[in-house]
């Protein structure tokens, strides 16, 4: 008896349908969205905080786009905490302040 060779199939040589077309990042549980990569760079938000007056400008910014309220929270808590690790004690209370600002427009605490 012969025995007859089979070809094994790698993970990576089968494509699976819910891997995204391009982006890496680790998708969170209930998330539509992955973290760390930008599957839409059109959707994107950029921040700027290096000066008060960019703190500001941005926390306008995210108050007139057209979001949900919890991803005006995400992104000015991602001001607050740069700002907070990065060494700029203003630009942090900015962004505090306009997350509790963006709260009281949507009537949640």
């Amino acid at each position: 008896m012969s025995k007859r060779k089979r070809k094994k199939l790698k993970l990576k040589d089968v494509p699976r349908k819910s891997d995204p077309k391009k982006g890496t990042g680790k998708k969170p549980k209930g998330s539509g969205r992955r973290l760390y990569t930008d599957e839409n760079p059109k959707d994107t938000v950029s921040i700027k905080f290096a000066t008060p007056a960019d703190a500001r400008a941005t926390c306008s910014k995210v108050k007139k786009v057209n979001k949900p309220f919890a991803r005006k929270i995400q992104i000015m808590t991602v001001v607050e905490q740069r700002s907070r690790y990065g060494g700029k004690p203003k630009q942090r209370s900015i962004a505090k302040r306009c997350k509790e600002a963006i709260r009281r427009l949507h009537g949640k605490k």
